[in-house]
């Protein structure tokens, strides 16, 4: 199992993995390679892009796995060994490729990433019903931040509060 940060070579079988966790967060829906490249190389690689896309690959050098991460700092947490972390956005290992290792030698590369550049944490969220996601993390010694819980704003509400109007 090979761990990087993801190279221009590797660039169409990462697609193929983006369009699979497309599918595996919206209920099998489909959605076109080309839309997705467009995405890959326009925003998420693209120079200005504050994540950093770490790949999982075999000998064959085909992307079975993937971790997008971004180093940031607290607005909360002063002291130098507390005021940067890594934000974990994403951790995918493709459905064939699951229980092979791929998921914990990703982990593994950003925990050493993280150590490396000074963070003195990950912080990552997982979907409520993803209980083998769950078990995987607990089984790294990741702990469940029992003070937090997630919100999202999405359209209509997003434009309505926007524009000053209200609920």
């Amino acid at each position: 199992m090979h761990v990087e940060l993801v190279s221009e070579a590797q660039h169409e079988s990462l697609t193929d993995l983006l369009c699979e966790l497309h599918a595996f967060y919206n209920d099998g829906a489909t959605v076109s390679r080309e839309a997705v490249r467009e995405h890959l190389l326009g925003n998420l690689l693209a120079a200005g892009s504050p994540h950093r896309l770490v790949v999982a690959s075999g000998d064959d050098g085909a992307v079975v796995g993937l971790a997008a991460i971004t180093l940031v700092y607290s607005l909360v947490e002063f002291a130098p060994d507390r005021r940067k972390h890594c934000q974990l956005k994403e951790l995918y290992v493709k459905a064939s490729g699951r229980s092979n290792g791929a998921g914990r030698a990703l982990m593994a590369w950003v925990a050493r990433y993280a150590v490396e550049s000074g963070c003195c944490r990950i912080d990552w969220p997982v979907k409520a019903s993803n209980d083998r996601g769950i078990s995987f993390y607990e089984g790294l010694g990741a702990g469940r931040v029992l003070d937090r819980l997630s919100y999202r704003l999405s359209e209509p509400q997003l434009s309505q509060l926007a524009q000053g109007l209200g609920a």
